[in-house]
Parts: C-alpha cells; structure tokens; sequence
C-alpha cells in the first residue's frame, strides 16, 4: 500500500511540474522570452530559482553520502565552500552582469562574452562548446540520480526509471522554456526544504535521538573532525592537510562560472531588488547545505541503530532513499511524507536539469546556429531548433548515465570544475577590468578549460600535493592567463571601453 501511495504522490508532483510547463509554452513568443523569461523575474523567484537550479540531485544525494562514508571534514569543507561562494558570487557578481547583459542586449552567457568584447566569434564558438561539453556530464548526473531513485525505491530497472525520468523533465523545459524552468524551480526548492527537514526529523528519531547519533559517529576515529576525515575500509583517521580544505573550499569559485545561474541574475526584473535575493539565497544555501551533510551523519546512526543495512561505496548516496523508503512502512500520513521526500529528490534534479538543458540549447541554436554559423532563423524557427537541442542533449545525458554505478558526487565535482574554470575568471574580468580583452578572454577560457581535464585525467595521478580538486590550479592558471595575454596584445577599442564605462556609470 504504501508503494502505491508514494507512486501517486511522485505522478501527481511530475503532472504539476509538466502542467506548468504547458502553461509557460504560451508565453514564449521569441527567443529572449525563452531563455530569460523577457527578464521579468522576481526578487524570491530568481533567488529561489538560481539556487534550486544550483543544488542538483547531490544536495540530497551526493552530500550525504560522503558524510555518510567519510565524515564531516570533506562534506562539510565542501558545504563551506559553496555558502561562501554564493553569498559572494550575489554580492559582486548578480547586479553587474544583470546591468552588463542588458546594455548589451544579450540573451546567453556567449552572447555577452563577444558583446563584452567588441564582437567575436571565437569567442562565441568556444564558450557555447565548453557549454555543451560539461553541460551534457552535468545532466548526465541528474538523470543518473533519478535512475538510482526509481530503481532502488521501486525496484524497476535503473534505465527504464531514468529514461522515464528524462522525458518529464524534457517535456516541461522544451514546452515552457525560462520561465517553466524558474516557477518550476521556485516549487521544487520549496519541495527539497520540506524533505530535507522531514527526513532530519525523522532519521534522528530512529536511530535512538540527537545523542545517539552523535556517540554512535564520535565512535569513528576522525568521523566528526574538520580536520581528519573517517577511512572505512580501514577503520582509521587519517590527517585532512590545509591543501584538501583548500581543494574543497575551492567549490565556491564555481560559481562565477555557472552558466544556469548567470542566466538567473540576467533575468531579474529590477536590479535593484537583488540585494532581497541574496539575502534569501545565501539564508536558504547555508541551511540546506548544514543539513544535508548532518543527514549523512544521521544515517549512519540509523545503520547503527539497525533502521538501515550498512550502505558502502557509491551506495552511500541512496541513504537519502533509504530513509524515505523506511518513513513509507509507518502508514499512510507518512507514506505521503515519504512521496514528497522522494520528490524533493526529483525536484533536485529537474531543477538543476532543466536549466542545464536551456543553457546548452541557447549555446547551440542561438549561438553556435545563428551567430557563428550565420544560419537565418525566424523567432519560430529558432524555438523549434532550441527544443530540438533540448531533445538531443537530453537523448546524450541518457546514454552518458547508463551506467548504474556511476558517482552522481564525481559527476557533478567535473562538470562544476570545467565551468568554473572555464567561465569564471572571464565573467569577472569582463566585469571589473576594462583593459580585459578577447584575446585575453579566448586564452583563458582555453587553458581553463584544458587544464581540468588534463590536472583531473593526468596530473591528479602523481599524488600529493597534486591529488587536489582540478578546478582550484585550473582557475588560477585560467586567470592568470586571462590578464598576462590581455596585457602583452592588443588593448580593446576605445569604444569598448567607452561602452564598458558608460554602463559602470549607469
């Protein structure tokens, strides 16, 4: 019974998420209506918005499994890091792209690359094909969390349940575009709130009170330091050096690469009102973040207390499942609990998902089509090659996340990495140095973005010092360049930095 009642609750949370994706496809008469919502978004949406589409499947999945499996130190590190990056990429960054952007009437994050820059179509070509390439991984994580949900809860086949899970996330972005995405969002964050503090609740209720779950996880040697992390196979502590908190806190220079949230920023109604939103983004972050890494602790103490099977490896990111999955069994009044945690889960997802999908669409039609391929588009024309490109990513995603025993944690660590580096250190350039120019622009972006794979893929391997997080050297080597290219070419015209100037004024 409680099966049935949790399947009902999921179908009618995806019928109302595609309900308003139905909605929303009416009010797209262009392209800019498509990927920012005509910039019509409000203080709480935007806020809410940017973060939903920032805390994907991990926040519920990812996080708590590593604290699950290893302890405090690197989930909690991680979590700093991001609160960190998100009060400051709203502080400096939020206003002055929503200015930027609109002076220069740009839709994608490309389009005000080359805009920025006097008009450039390397510039255009190589960022709308980093978009795509860490995008489709990205998605891939989102999808590949949805199959574990449905498989695990279920016990339907993991690709079967992704697939499914894929077509309702397509169906809404594809139909009602930006703004679909953003109200979307705005429930799915509220979704997400509730199942986190539901499944707190519950979880330490289980596993004997808040002082069992703390002696039960105090019994780990390092479990709960910040500065010693918890080795499983071994049963031992081993030391969290200054070099791994800096590779985690590195997560929050992430954000000012992130593509699907620099669209959030760009697409608020009155600039003005952004301090609001900060104000309730960074609140919201800092919470979600604390408890999800206390969930993993909690659900130790609930396989301690024998609630839960001991969960080991990439398992440990289905704990948040397991603890709905057991909430379920305690009648019908939780069994709905349960539906509504399960789709807190989904919500994660989809709201990361979907503005993912817009992101890299936008890249390809309006960029790659249009401005660099010179393709003459009608605003329908376009509209329907950006939801065939939705289409398309999304059919890569899937093929991309077949493997069950994929990390939705890795995965993600990636995909943020390569925007980060890649992104980041232009978008603040462009921002605050009017000496910045395209060559400097190209150059990072290029280093930054070949520097993650080759750190990640190569130097990674050696160990020690070089065992860190690959987007920490890559935004440093990305930055770095960015400057030194810009200062040894050619500075940008006058009336580029007149333009930029103007706008700084305004």
């Amino acid at each position: 019974m409680s099966q049935i009642i949790i399947m009902v609750a999921i179908i009618i949370y995806l019928g109302i998420v595609i309900a308003v994706g139905i909605r929303f496809s009416k009010k797209n008469k262009n392209t800019d209506d498509f990927y920012l919502g005509g910039r019509k978004l409000g203080p709480f949406v935007t806020a809410m918005s940017a973060e939903a589409s920032d805390m994907s499947s991990w926040l519920l999945m990812g996080l708590p499994g590593l604290a699950y499996l290893t302890g405090v130190a690197s989930a909690a590190w991680t979590a700093i890091g991001l609160a960190i990056g998100t009060y400051v990429n709203w502080l400096i960054v939020a206003k002055r792209i929503r200015m930027y952007s609109h002076a220069y009437d740009a839709v994608t994050l490309p389009e005000f690359f080359s805009k920025r820059f006097g008009g450039c179509k390397a510039i255009t070509l190589i960022s709308a094909a980093m978009i795509v390439i860490f995008f489709i991984p990205y998605t891939a994580s989102g999808f590949a969390a949805c199959g574990k949900l449905f498989s695990s809860l279920f016990n339907i086949d993991y690709f079967t349940a992704m697939a499914i899970s894929a077509a309702v996330i397509v169906a809404y972005c594809a139909l009602g575009g930006f703004l679909a995405a953003s109200i979307t969002d705005l429930i799915q964050s509220i979704v997400m709130t509730i199942a986190l503090f539901v499944v707190i609740v519950f979880g330490i209720n289980v596993a004997g009170g808040f002082d069992a779950v703390m002696d039960n996880a105090s019994q780990l040697p390092g479990y709960l330091s910040l500065f010693n992390t918890y080795n499983s196979e071994l049963n031992t502590s081993e030391p969290y050096t200054i070099l791994q908190i800096c590779s985690m806190l590195a997560w929050g220079l992430g954000y000012f690469g992130m593509p699907h949230i620099l669209l959030r920023f760009m697409a608020i109604e009155d600039e003005n009102k952004l301090k609001l939103s900060r104000r309730v983004a960074s609140i919201w972050v800092i919470i979600s973040l604390t408890v999800a890494v206390f969930i993993g602790i909690v659900g130790y103490g609930m396989s301690k207390a024998g609630a839960l099977e001991m969960l080991t490896g990439s398992n440990s990111e289905t704990v948040f499942i397991k603890v709905a999955h057991l909430l379920s069994s305690h009648g019908a009044l939780a069994a709905i609990l349960a539906g509504i945690i399960l789709a807190g889960i989904l919500a994660a997802t989809m709201s990361t998902a979907d503005s993912q999908l817009l992101a890299a669409a936008s890249s390809v039609s309006q960029n790659l089509f249009k401005e660099c391929f010179g393709l003459k588009l009608s605003e329908k024309a376009s509209l329907i090659v950006a939801r065939v490109t939705v289409i398309i990513i999304s059919i890569i995603g899937v093929v991309l996340a077949s493997n069950p025993n994929s990390s939705v944690f890795d995965i993600v660590s990636f995909a943020w990495a390569g925007f980060g580096a890649t992104f980041g250190p232009v978008v603040l350039l462009s921002l605050f140095w009017k000496r910045a120019n395209k060559y400097g622009a190209v150059a990072g972006m290029l280093v930054g973005g070949t520097t993650i794979f080759v750190w990640k893929y190569i130097i990674a391997d050696l160990g020690g010092i070089f065992a860190i997080y690959e987007l920490l050297p890559a935004f440093i080597f990305a930055i770095l360049t960015n400057i030194i290219v810009s200062l040894l070419t050619k500075a940008p015209e006058k009336s580029v930095i007149e333009k930029f100037e103007t706008v700084k004024n305004n």
